[in-house]
């Protein structure tokens, strides 16, 4: 067994961080007879670090071997209001099962229990299931199961309709506090932070929507991400699966010609099969996990991994 020295993680780590994320990811699907999921070098796993430096600094932690000063794992997590969000958690194909998870895991929980945080949350595959018994272990409770679907979109759009599709436009910085209120309302969480760093866009590959109902009110956002590393739909919050289809379909027209991912509970079997009938299909099955405190949704949630949400 190696030793382990966990340590925050620090700028000059950028590029070793992101080779670990790109090769330990892509090197777990291939074992297991899936294709890589990420492509293009360690390179465009950056954006893992860049993002989350950018909401919340210093919130990342890397398992350090003592002999060799390289780096056996890391893991991000993102303090909120109401709960703290664990991020993408890698190790190192070296170090497989040899406690680098269960270290990093642990300092996590740690800082959550700390500084008083009521839940730590994730969201992780159903697949992996090494990975579930990591979580589950620890005290994780799977509450909501997805279904991931992409759906390949024509260079000239989706020419499909949906109802409320007229009532979806531009999310805007003025949206952010109706956005956690709603989510509040939703999923008993909030973060507006995430919610004004994407409308902000600095980096150039975020959208947002919302449905703005006839009376005014926000019914339901999206945020999209057209990064090469995560071309992603979500998080998506919405009251029904009305709302919720009207922002899909927004949000696939954002991405004019790419395959785009995202994640829908699978006992919202209406919204399922609406997405079917526009050419969905399944790659991958999630779970919404948490530890601690958890309030059933009271609508729909679709979550997403940069930045992590639950």
């Amino acid at each position: 067994m190696q030793k382990i020295h966990l340590r925050t993680m620090t700028s000059e780590d950028r590029y070793e961080v992101a080779e670990l994320i790109y090769s330990s990811i892509n090197v777990w699907y291939q074992n297991h007879g899936r294709s890589p999921i990420f492509k293009g070098g360690p390179r465009v796993t950056q954006v893992f670090y860049d993002v989350y430096s950018a909401l919340e600094p210093g919130c990342a932690v890397v398992a350090e071997n003592i002999a060799t000063d390289r780096l056996m794992g890391s893991c991000f997590y993102h303090p909120r209001k109401h709960h703290v969000s664990l991020g993408i958690m890698n190790v190192h194909p070296n170090y497989f099962a040899q406690g680098v998870g269960k270290a990093l895991l642990k300092y996590i929980m740690d800082y959550t229990e700390r500084n008083g945080y009521k839940a730590l949350r994730l969201t992780q595959s159903a697949i992996n299931v090494d990975s579930f018994s990591l979580y589950n272990a620890a005290g994780f409770v799977p509450r909501c199961a997805y279904q991931d679907m992409l759906i390949q979109v024509p260079e000239d759009g989706m020419n499909r309709t949906a109802a409320g599709i007229d009532d979806v436009r531009e999310a805007g910085l003025e949206d952010v506090p109706a956005m956690g209120s709603l989510e509040m309302e939703v999923s008993g969480i909030t973060r507006e932070e995430d919610y004004r760093y994407c409308i902000e866009n600095e980096l150039g590959f975020w959208h947002v929507s919302v449905y703005e109902n006839p009376g005014g009110d926000i019914d339901g956002f999206m945020i999209s991400s057209a990064h090469p590393a995560l071309n992603m739909l979500g998080p998506c919050v919405a009251r029904s699966e009305k709302e919720a289809a009207a922002l899909v379909l927004y949000e696939l027209n954002q991405h004019k010609g790419r395959s785009p991912v995202f994640l829908i509970p699978m006992e919202r079997e209406k919204l399922v099969r609406q997405m079917y009938q526009w050419g969905a299909r399944n790659c991958e099955l999630h779970f919404c996990q948490v530890r601690g405190e958890f309030k059933p949704f009271n609508g729909i949630s679709m979550p997403t991994f940069l930045p992590e949400t639950g």
